[in-house]
Parts: structure tokens; C-alpha cells; sequence
């Protein structure tokens, strides 16, 4: 997709923070003199899926930002010396606050997506061109706004449902109070509903953008999130049978290939390029903070604990070596270097590892492994393991082990397990298969394991069940107290 942004002047002013300086605006780009042609639709709705991957000056969203949350707050990656922030080195140990920026930053990077979106959404329909693309692009808008309110409803719990673009300027018509957990569920229901009318498919030049799969594969999600089996089964197999198209990658490493984005197994992916937007800071910083370069200094993300992550894979499984990296080889010198300990090594751009940088990697926000292992989740939490349910993690198994996808193979396949042992298997396969995915703090917060994993972890002993959400930022409660009350343990 083009790499266009566009500022919206009226932003929710809940989700800003305030200063005490006064302006008279001397003009406005609003919705009245930019929404006219069918192009500005488009440019539009380009910038609601900027949001998800630039934001200039900072580190973005899905970047890097959302990671030290979902990622750095569990129990696998942790903050390595070349972290000096100290409000990550405080995600790393999770003793962070309320006032902590990489909390406050997400929080902004997500209303500001969904800001844009309700923008986009509001508008569009009154630009002149076709019905159908119209409709198509408001879908769209509802995917990455449905998308976002996920992300934020499973890290704050009830947060404010922003429907519409702000109106005004006055604060007190901008403070919308905090929904309970299952409004903002059915929100999120609600758009990702609508997007499920998105096309199946798009030309080379709209790869990336929204399908109806991706928005069928979200509500899987969001259904097994909720312990919905029936409907986490349902979707998911609409997914599957669908005519999609989707199939795992026969060879793991393909998955974080810069050459195969957007391939089979990636059923939606944020979208990134080198350098985006021109600001080193603004795309994806993963390969500049999992590699430092050919020395023995820490990166700034790290494996928390190598015997507990790292050694965990059995010979012969593929996923250890594209997850992590013990020795890559050194372009400038021709020799094999081998790292003190493991770094993470599905964002690095191993065709340009002489100048680590803006990495051109996309980040798999939801792909078809993912839909077999919660497939097979649900299965088994209705009602034991079936079949199916085998051959689904049978699948990402052999898959792992370099083996043909779709024939049985007793070596790698599991067999005779009970719904204790089988659940406990998945939750095996999903810590090995999304290792810096932005999965796995999702996962241990929905298994109610959070604390008992955490703990294993030395530096992380600090964990209690306020860990399961995160606190709303000070800066927000700052601005209406009574509306956003705090999380507890905060």
C-alpha cells in the first residue's frame, strides 16, 4: 500500500494531553474541504492503516511499542544494557506504574488509529465515486478500529468506546467515560462483523490491506478470548473452509522472509518498509534492538531466561532457529560469530545485517498457524480432544519439524492425550511457535497462568495478578479521574 499519512487537526482530546496555552486556529483542514473525491477516501483510510506502523519521533505501535506490553511484560523477553530507559527497564521487571511512558504511548498510538478510523468512517460516504469502493473502505476503517479495540480491551480491560470524530474543543464534551469489558466486546463484534464483507482478496498492488478473512480470523480470536467455544470453533473453521486460499508456509522461516510478505500463511500483516516515512524511528525498530552487531554487548530485547525458552526445543524443530540466533555469520569478516547468549532473530534482515536499521519485515498480526492451535484450543476446551483437534497441532507440528504438512507422522504426531494434557500441549506449541509475535503475554493472561509462568523467571518475581491488565495512564485520569477510574494494584 502507498505510505501516505494524513494529520486529522481534530483529534479526540480525551486521549491528548492538555496544556495551558489558548490559540485562535487560523484554518482548519476538516472534513467539510478534504472529503470531496474518491481519492481522499482512499488517502484516508491509508492513514488509519499508518497508524498501526509509523509514528514519527517515536517508536510505532506495532514496531516495537506495543511489544514491550505484550512481549517484555511476559515472561520470555526482558530488557537487555542496551535498554537505558528506565520506564522499560520498569516493563522488564514489571514494576512499572500508571505513569509509565511506553503505557501512556500505546494508549495514544491506539486512539489515535481509532480516531482516524472514526474519521474515515464518518466521511466517506459523502465523497463522490463508487458505492461498492466506498463501502469497502468504511469496512476497512471497522477492521483496524474492531483490531485496535481489541488490542486494548485485553490490556486495560473496559476502556472508552470513541465512536465518532470530535466535534469540538471544549474538554468537557471530549471526556468519554471508561465501558465495562463487554461493551467494548460487542464493539469490537460489532466492526469486525461488518468487515467480514470485505473482499476475499485484492490485486498485488492492495496487498496487505484488510480481507474478510482477516476480520473472520479476529473474531476467532476475540470469541476464544471470551471462552466462546462454540463461535471460536465456528469462525475459525470459516477461516479454514472458506476458499481463502490460507496454508501454512512449508518452510518456517518464510513466515519473517522479506521476499514472501503477504504470502499464504499471513492472513493480516502490518506493513513495513525501510526507513518509513523517512524517520528512523517511526517503522519497525526490531532488528536495531534484538542485534547490536557482532559484539558481545546486549541487545536492548533479550531472551529473559535461556534454559526455560531457549533450550525447550527438541532436535530437529526448525522454529529455534528462526526464533533465536546462537551464530549468524559475519558479512564484513566471512566468519561464523557465535553470541554470548541467543538474540531474537525473526525481524532481522539477514540480506543486510552489516547496517541494522528500519527493518522491511512485516509484523504477522494474525496468520493460519494461529487459527489451527486456537481451532484446536476450542475444540478441546468444549470438550476433549478430538480428531481434528490432532491433526490441527499435528499440523503446525510436522510443519516445525520440516516434515509433509498433511501426512501423518508418528515421530513428531501427538497421540493419547486427555484434555488436561492436551491443553497443556497447545500452550506448549504457542510458546514456540509466536516467540515475539505480541502473543504470548495474550495468551498467559487468557490461560490464568500469568503469575505462574512470570515467576519462573528470576527478574520477573515481582509479578502479582495486578498484572493481568495494565494501568490506565495517569496522564489520561488526569483529565477526568472520575470517569477512568484506575485498574487495581495501580
Amino acid at each position: 500500500m502507498k505510505k501516505i499519512i494524513i494529520t486529522f487537526l481534530l483529534s479526540a482530546g480525551l486521549f491528548v494531553s492538555c496544556a495551558d496555552l489558548e490559540v485562535t486556529p487560523t484554518s482548519f483542514v476538516t472534513e467539510d474541504n478534504y472529503f470531496i473525491t474518491q481519492d481522499d477516501a482512499t488517502a484516508s483510510v491509508t492513514a488509519v492503516y499508518a497508524s498501526l506502523s509509523i509514528d514519527p519521533g517515536e517508536q510505532s505501535l506495532f514496531g516495537r511499542n506495543l511489544y514491550f506490553l505484550t512481549d517484555m511484560g511476559s515472561d520470555y523477553a526482558a530488557a537487555g544494557v542496551s535498554a537505558t530507559n528506565p520506564q522499560v527497564r520498569a516493563m522488564s521487571s514489571l514494576t512499572h506504574d500508571a505513569t509509565n511512558d511506553r503505557v501512556q504511548v500505546a494508549w495514544r498510538q491506539i486512539y489515535n488509529g481509532i480516531n482516524r478510523a472514526n474519521v474515515s468512517i464518518d466521511n466517506i460516504q459523502k465523497v463522490s465515486g463508487s458505492e461498492v469502493i466506498k463501502t469497502r473502505l468504511i469496512n476497512e476503517a471497522k477492521f483496524i478500529r474492531g483490531l485496535l479495540y481489541f488490542q486494548a480491551v485485553r490490556l486495560w480491560g473496559g476502556v472508552p468506546i470513541v465512536l465518532h470524530e470530535a466535534t469540538s474543543i471544549n474538554l468537557g464534551d471530549l471526556k468519554t467515560n471508561r465501558s465495562t469489558a463487554d461493551e467494548v466486546y460487542n464493539q469490537i463484534i460489532k466492526d469486525l462483523t461488518d468487515a467480514e464483507a470485505l473482499p476475499k482478496t485484492y490485486t498485488a498492488a492492495d496487498a496487505g490491506r484488510a480481507t474478510s478473512g482477516a476480520a473472520k480470523a479476529i473474531l476467532a480470536k476475540v470469541y476464544l478470548t471470551r471462552k466462546d467455544w462454540p463461535n471460536a470453533i465456528a469462525k475459525s473453521r470459516e477461516v479454514i473452509d472458506g476458499g481463502y486460499g490460507y496454508a501454512l508456509f512449508e518452510d518456517f522461516q518464510d513466515i519473517f522472509t522479506k521476499t514472501k510478505k503477504n504470502g499464504k500463511e499471513h492472513i493480516f500483516s502490518v506493513q513495513f518498509e525501510p526507513n518509513q516515512a523517512g524517520n528512523g524511528s517511526s517503522g519497525s525498530t526490531f532488528q536495531s534492538t534484538s542485534f547490536t552487531g557482532f559484539t558481545a554487548t546486549e541487545p536492548a530485547d533479550i531472551i529473559s531466561d535461556v534454559a526455560l525458552f531457549y533450550d525447550i526445543y527438541a532436535p530437529g524443530d526448525k522454529r529455534r532457529d528462526v526464533s533465536y540466533a546462537k551464530q549468524l555469520l559475519n558479512p564484513t569478516t566471512g566468519t561464523l560469530y557465535t553470541f554470548p547468549k541467543p538474540i531474537f532473530k525473526k525481524y532481522l534482515d539477514l540480506s543486510n545485517l552489516a547496517t541494522p536499521g528500519n527493518v522491511a519485515i512485516n509484523f504477522p498480526v494474525i496468520r493460519y498457524a494461529d487459527i489451527l492451535l486456537s481451532l484446536a484450543e476450542a475444540i478441546n476446551e468444549q470438550g476433549g480432544p478430538t480428531a481434528e483437534a490432532y491433526e490441527l497441532i499435528n499440523q503446525v507440528r510436522r510443519r516445525a519439524f520440516g516434515k509433509p504438512i498433511t501426512t501423518p507422522d508418528a515421530a513428531v504426531d501427538l497421540s493419547g492425550l486427555n484434555q488436561s494434557t492436551f491443553r497443556a500441549a497447545i500452550q506448549e506449541e504457542r510458546k514456540k511457535e509466536f516467540v515475539q509475535e505480541g502473543q504470548r503475554w495474550f495468551d498467559l493472561v487468557r490461560w490464568g497462568t500469568l503469575v505462574t509462568e512470570v515467576k519462573k523467571v528470576t527478574a520477573k518475581n515481582s509479578v502479582s495478578e495486578r498484572n493481568n491488565l495494565y494501568p490506565i495512564p495517569q496522564s489520561e485520569r488526569n483529565i477526568n479521574p472520575d470517569g477512568l477510574p484506575q485498574n487495581p494494584g495501580y
